[in-house]
C-alpha cells in the first residue's frame, strides 16, 4: 500500500484542544491530520523521534542560534516526548514544548474521531522570534507533515 503527503491535511485547529486558551491574535498555530488510531503517546512518540535529515537541521539549528543565546533543545530531566517537556498530557491530547526569549511554542498531538492531529502553536516575544519563525518555517512545515506521515504508515 502507498502512502502520499497528500493524506496528510491541514486544518483548523480543534476547539477542545487545549491549545486554544493561549491563542493570541497575533500568535502563530498551524494544524496536520492523517488517519490514525494510535494512543497519543505513542503517536506523539512516533512524531518527535526526527528521521536523520531532520536531526542534522535540528543540529544546525542548534550551532547557528548559539550566539544568541537561544536555548538548544535540550529539555531538563522529567517526562519528554523526544526533546520536548511535556507539560500535560490526557488520553485525548498531549501538550509539549517550552518558552525561551525569542518564543514559546507548544506542539499538541491529539487523537479524534479516527484521526490524529499535530498542531504548533507559537507564541513570538520580540523581533527575534518573528526573524525565527520566518526562517525555519519552510522546516516545519516538512518536518510536521513527514512526522503525520510516518504516524499514518502505522496504520496502512
Amino acid at each position: 500500500m502507498t502512502f502520499s503527503l497528500s493524506q496528510v491535511t491541514a486544518v483548523e485547529l480543534p476547539k477542545n484542544s487545549l491549545l486554544q486558551s493561549r491563542l493570541r491574535p497575533d500568535d502563530f498555530v498551524d494544524c496536520y491530520r492523517v488517519k490514525s488510531h494510535l494512543p497519543v503517546r505513542e503517536a506523539a512518540e512516533v512524531i518527535t523521534a526526527f528521521p536523520a535529515w531532520a536531526r542534522l537541521l535540528v543540529m544546525l539549528r542548534n550551532v547557528v542560534v548559539f550566539p544568541f543565546g537561544l536555548k538548544d533543545g535540550s529539555a531538563p530531566e522529567g517526562d519528554k516526548v523526544g526533546f520536548f517537556p511535556v507539560e500535560s498530557e490526557t488520553d485525548e491530547e498531549l501538550i509539549a514544548g517550552f518558552n525561551d526569549r525569542h518564543l514559546n511554542f507548544r506542539v499538541s498531538v491529539m487523537r479524534q474521531d479516527g484521526h490524529v492531529y499535530l498542531a504548533t502553536w507559537v507564541h513570538r516575544n520580540n523581533l527575534l522570534g518573528r526573524m525565527y519563525l520566518a526562517t525555519v518555517m519552510p522546516f516545519h512545515v516538512l518536518i510536521s507533515k513527514d512526522a503525520l506521515k510516518r504516524v499514518g504508515h502505522l496504520n496502512a
